[in-house]
């Protein structure tokens, strides 16, 4: 164990006692406070943070979201003391905000969205789906970690473990109970499931409603949908987050196939907020989102899943132009 040293004219306590005081930033000798290589620590402290060319720290690996302890050598020597002569060892410790997610139908044409957005904001990324690993090489693909299951018989045990959010992307067409099945009891088991393990927030991909009459709002896909968002409102009451997307657009792989939605997405995007002023008097009428809705691109709902994900405040029901605002705020 390295030998704590102290100046000539202090005992160990009073020693120690000065040391605190410098890193509360009370010390009329602070000269430096090593914090080079841990900024969350550094951006905690009231006082700004000179930075010691010699600073030792060795942070302890724990789950995301818990306190993590570690240690720093930290130099308070004023004018005319030898800097050697005064140094010791502190520990201190931090709550250290780490995300870790996972998304459901993570290798689906939304799902590498969300997977891709995460990992370029350094967040940690699990894909749960049936397909696994997607077939092409894109640099991100191997920093995401791919199981290949069904929602139905995961092992939530191994799947969930260390996460702060759980993305679900579940959705489908087909007959009545198809949809319903994909749409809504899928969604809500795994609400449930990440209730039930304690995972902080729950986000889910919906859908518009397109201002659709009843009888079209009652096939299995809308009931299957808002059967969901119930169940991740219900459970989820104070970080549940709900994105309602119209016509998503970009670029979609299938089968080795690119499909260029973008092509006819971005120009009726732009098309639509041209002329807004004008239909906006004809959004009342029934089905009218069906030729209104703006469509949206793969990357703004990517990007609103990572601000939703990152901001604790972020949570309720987002329509088009609010999942549009919350990717601006964190793309670049």
């Amino acid at each position: 164990m390295r030998r704590r040293r102290y100046k000539a004219d202090q005992t160990p306590g009073q020693a120690r006692k000065q040391a605190h005081r410098t890193l509360r930033g009370h010390s009329p000798e602070m000269s430096v406070v090593c914090l080079r290589s841990f900024s969350p620590l550094a951006s905690s402290l009231k006082k700004p943070a000179l930075v010691a060319p010699r600073c030792r720290q060795a942070p302890s690996l724990l789950p995301s979201r818990f306190p993590t302890r570690f240690s720093f050598r930290c130099s308070y020597a004023g004018p005319g003391i030898n800097e050697d002569a005064s140094t010791v060892p502190i520990d201190v410790v931090a709550d250290v905000k780490t995300e870790k997610i996972v998304v459901l139908g993570g290798s689906g044409f939304v799902g590498t969205a969300i997977c891709k957005a995460a990992v370029s904001k350094g967040i940690e990324v699990v894909s749960l789906s049936r397909s696994g690993k997607p077939s092409y090489s894109d640099s991100w693909v191997d920093q995401v970690t791919w199981v290949a299951g069904d929602v139905f018989y995961a092992r939530w045990d191994e799947v969930l473990v260390g996460a702060t959010s759980v993305v679900s992307t579940l959705g489908g067409f087909g007959n009545e109970e198809q949809m319903k099945k994909i749409n809504g009891e899928a969604n809500v088991l795994a609400v449930n499931a990440a209730k039930d393990f304690g995972i902080p927030k729950f986000v889910l991909i919906s859908v518009h409603d397109y201002n659709l009459p009843p009888f079209l709002l009652s096939s299995g896909y809308f009931t299957g949908k808002r059967k969901a968002e119930s169940e991740v409102l219900a459970k989820y009451p104070s970080s549940g987050v709900v994105l309602r997307p119209g016509f998503i657009y970009g670029k979609r792989k299938v089968d080795g196939f690119e499909i260029p939605l973008d092509l006819i997405g971005e120009p009726l995007e732009r098309f639509l907020a041209a002329i807004e002023n004008f239909t906006k008097p004809l959004s009342s009428l029934p089905a009218s989102d069906l030729l209104l809705a703006p469509p949206v691109s793969v990357d703004d709902v990517a990007y609103a899943v990572v601000n939703a994900v990152i901001d604790d405040g972020f949570f309720g029901v987002f329509t088009i132009e609010q999942i549009k605002e919350a990717a601006a705020k964190v793309k670049t």
